[in-house]
């Protein structure tokens, strides 16, 4: 048996060449991924069919409603046979997860679908690879960063929302100043995490005057605070919540066209933040990740904007006027969004 300071030395140095074997692979991984993610040349779907096909599987993380996923992931696989294992979890979960293996080097996922402020924080840690597709020409321009490690594919745009039954059309609000009507008192609903969308808003309305509009609303009429913008919308349609402010024109859109008693409009500015896609810069499968990119930037544009999203290519056809939107800059609130977090929290809460 060998000593006890001699079994320490050994264990160290063991420590330290698996720390050695793993950063070399990770660096070897990561230059493959940078390859096939980089080339343009004439032959690159050739190449990324073939090279899918050998690997035959992919890793998604999406943070995509469950509906979603699966009309994205089945339309992928049809198309490609591919086989897509899908983690479905929040924004923050995905982003921690990626993390955590990104630190501990394990080679795990290959595509992350999460809202771009998320993304920007994975960026920040070296997570994602820079991406080329000739489909990127297609997307609006605040849909493509300048570095392209992550790309929009739709906008993610929040509405207000109302039921039918409890709200009459010529009863509702022209701009957010109307919302301080005594009339609204016990009639509006928020989403508890929507300061970047509340970011957004005060700063096109200037920051003095919204933050304290926003104070004034809640002060007169207060609103009902909600943890996640599926189950504000159910309220709606419940009557618990007669208006919500911040409820996705998607699921508003879905709801209206299955009979529920909601319908939807748009106040101005109308403020939207991109859904965004990535490759991991070690993903293990490359080339199915890379044909996930060019699907979710063709194919599922399509099927997205028949699922009522605002989707990025300006090829398909949108519900809401996209020249119009105030995009947020991801950078810019992920900077920030400690600032905005505090502000909206408190604003919403405001009593007189």
């Amino acid at each position: 048996m060998l000593p006890a300071a001699v079994h320490a030395g050994v264990l160290a140095i063991a420590t330290v060449v698996a720390l050695a074997v793993s950063a070399a692979t990770a660096r070897a991984q990561a230059g493959k991924v940078a390859e096939i993610a980089g080339y343009d040349g004439p032959d690159r779907e050739q190449r990324l069919v073939e090279g899918g096909k050998r690997e035959g599987a992919l890793t998604l993380y999406s943070n995509a409603p469950t509906d979603d996923n699966a009309a994205l992931i089945g339309a992928f696989t049809k198309k490609h046979g591919i086989k897509v294992n899908l983690w479905r979890a929040s924004s923050e979960d995905i982003r921690q997860r990626a993390l955590a293996e990104a630190r501990a080097r394990r080679f795990e996922v290959d595509f992350i679908l999460n809202n771009s402020a998320a993304m920007e924080a994975l960026r920040s840690e070296k997570i994602l690879q820079q991406m080329t597709s000739p489909y990127l020409a297609d997307l609006i321009a605040p849909a493509v960063p300048p570095h392209r490690e992550w790309v929009g594919f739709c906008l993610n745009v929040l509405v207000q929302a109302y039921n039918t039954d409890l709200v009459k059309k010529h009863e509702l609000p022209a701009s957010y100043r109307d919302l301080t009507n005594p009339k609204w008192k016990g009639r509006l609903g928020i989403e508890v995490d929507d300061y970047d969308w509340f970011a957004g808003l005060v700063e096109a309305l200037g920051v003095d005057e919204g933050l304290k509009l926003f104070r004034d609303i809640a002060a007169v009429n207060g609103f009902s605070v909600r943890k996640g913008h599926t189950l504000l919308a159910n309220l709606v349609v419940a009557g618990e919540v007669p208006l919500a402010l911040t409820v996705f024109n998607y699921t508003a859109e879905q709801l209206r066209r299955r009979g529920a008693p909601l319908d939807w409009f748009a106040l101005e500015p109308v403020v939207s933040m991109p859904n965004s896609i990535a490759v991991a810069n070690t993903a293990p499968h490359p080339h199915a990740a890379m044909l996930f990119l060019d699907f979710m930037l063709t194919d599922a544009q399509t099927i997205l904007a028949g699922r009522d999203y605002v989707v990025s290519s300006s090829k398909v056809a949108s519900p809401l006027d996209r020249g119009t939107l105030k995009v947020l800059d991801a950078a810019k609130f992920l900077a920030d969004g400690d600032k905005w977090q505090r502000l909206y929290t408190g604003a919403i809460s405001s009593r007189k």
